[in-house]
């Protein structure tokens, strides 16, 4: 159960009368984003998205998303899922043409791939049980493939997979991962990390580059601000030798920012999936969700 709200929000298995919940699967290049979330003066995939969707449907207002995960500026996503309530009247006239309609309207860098009705309980934040973020490095000593300089993080250093796996099995399970987070007032920081692992795979198989990428697998049932870099961050000391391989658990213990772990790069993450229950229990997951959670003998 997730929730990094001070209160718990109201909970709403569906849309209004006289709406439909709409739910977007969709992918974009974090580049030239300063993160999801609206933002006054700055460009935004929610902004891009609310103003090109008001735009085909010939909205007089704007329609809000809600977004199963808030990705910072930098960071890819290409299964990101988000949620809008349209009038009735708007998805009956324009539900077969929008998917095309907006493909036409966005720019280049965001596309929604799947649209359609969501059933009942659908939230695409609250029903979420799960994100699954990628985190990509390269340890080659040429550097990175400059057709994925966008995407891949170079490390100077050799990296020992093995060696950042023994500290990853450390760091599963539910903990306060505040040392690992940029905290919010009366946010928790309690989160369950369900997966962790690193695997080598190959650059790229039309790249010159000979070589592999280390590749981090990070899932668990939410994130908090800066989460998963402040962990590749502190798994890397240990990959390259600098740190022993308890060095990440002990950070975690402490519950407080260590000035030894970078948050790495935002451009090397990406949120690859998102996942939910079956169709009959996300009401259930969507109110479980809302509860404001702790530890044991933190209640």
């Amino acid at each position: 159960m997730v929730n990094d709200c001070a209160e718990p929000a109201p909970v709403k298995d569906g849309p209004a009368d006289g709406h439909r919940r709409i739910r977007l699967d969709l992918a974009y290049q974090g580049a030239d984003f300063s993160g999801w979330a609206r933002q006054r003066g700055r460009r935004t995939v929610q902004e891009e998205i609310e103003t090109a969707l008001q735009i085909v449907t010939r909205s007089a207002l704007p329609y809000q998303l809600t977004v199963a995960g808030r990705t910072d500026a930098g960071v890819h996503a290409r299964g990101q899922v988000a949620h809008v309530d349209l009038p009735d009247a708007v998805w009956d006239e324009h539900g077969e043409k929008l998917l095309r309609r907006l493909a036409g309207r966005l720019p280049a860098d965001i596309r929604i791939y799947r649209l359609g009705e969501a059933p009942h309980g659908f939230d695409a934040r609250f029903a979420a049980v799960w994100r699954r973020y990628a985190y990509r490095v390269a340890d080659h000593p040429g550097g990175v493939d400059p057709l994925l300089r966008g995407h891949v993080l170079w490390h100077d250093r050799p990296l020992d997979v093995d060696r950042m796996n023994e500290a990853a099995r450390l760091l599963l399970g539910e903990h306060d991962f505040a040392a690992y987070c940029k905290k919010r007032e009366g946010a928790t920081t309690i989160r369950t990390l369900l997966e962790l692992h690193w695997d080598r795979v190959p650059v790229d198989p039309y790249a010159a580059q000979e070589g592999t990428l280390a590749v981090a697998t990070v899932r668990a049932d939410a994130f908090c601000h800066n989460m998963v870099r402040s962990l590749v961050g502190a798994m890397l000391l240990v990959g390259d030798g600098h740190r022993p391989v308890d060095f990440p658990g002990q950070v975690l213990a402490g519950r407080v920012r260590n000035s030894a772990v970078n948050v790495v790069r935002p451009y090397g993450l990406t949120l690859e999936e998102v996942g939910y229950p079956a169709d009959d229990l996300l009401a259930e997951r969507n109110r479980a969700a809302r509860r404001m959670r702790t530890l044991p003998g933190q209640a």
